[in-house]
């Protein structure tokens, strides 16, 4: 009976957690515009269910990144996710620890909390159907985006000695040892 009892309870504590469902979360488009057969040749997207047929996700407002004038002149905002970056990240290469610090204690366009983007705001850069992300985000009113790999702030789960990364060639997403010397590129949070 106490068995009993003692079951009753946890299932009535546990049963409102059973069904517990997150929001769905607005999701940008990807920027594909194009479509490829099995072969990787480019074919017409009609019907192909493929991203550049379908532009799933919430649509890019234009322009998409605007640069500031006067005072925030060194910063571009980005209108789909509210950020602002930045314009011209840092051009030498910094381990991991040194890459937070330096976003940490940055004063610019009259703000001072900044700070390394983590995985995703990172990845938020990234257009799928530009084939190098720095010449697209060069031509956004970013400048100095160099062709290599840029920190964010969120650590390799299974491997804490790591953190994750962006390679503005291809936007290709990594992970490297902290130590390792990549680029740090800033981010708050916007208005």
């Amino acid at each position: 009976m106490r068995n009993l009892h003692l079951m009753l309870v946890l299932a009535a504590i546990l049963a409102p957690c059973a069904n517990v469902q997150a929001a769905p979360a607005d999701v940008p488009e990807t920027g594909q515009i194009t479509c490829n057969d099995a072969a990787g040749a480019v074919i017409a997207c009609t019907n192909t269910g493929q991203d550049g047929d379908l532009k799933a996700g919430v649509a890019w407002p234009s322009p998409r990144f605007v640069a500031g004038a006067g005072a925030t002149a060194a910063c571009v905002t980005d209108n789909l996710t509210g950020l602002m970056w930045v314009q011209a990240p840092n051009a030498t290469n910094v381990d991991w620890a040194t890459a937070l610090t330096t976003a940490n204690n940055l004063t610019l366009c009259g703000f001072t909390d900044w700070r390394l983007p983590n995985i995703h705001e990172l990845e938020s850069l990234v257009n799928s159907g530009a084939a190098n992300q720095a010449a697209f985000l060069n031509g956004q009113g970013f400048t100095g985006v160099a062709v290599l790999s840029y920190w964010s702030s969120t650590t390799g789960a299974l491997f804490p000695d790591t953190a994750w990364l962006v390679l503005m060639s291809d936007g290709t997403v990594d992970t490297a040892q902290k130590l390792v010397g990549l680029r740090a590129w800033p981010v708050r949070a916007g208005q």
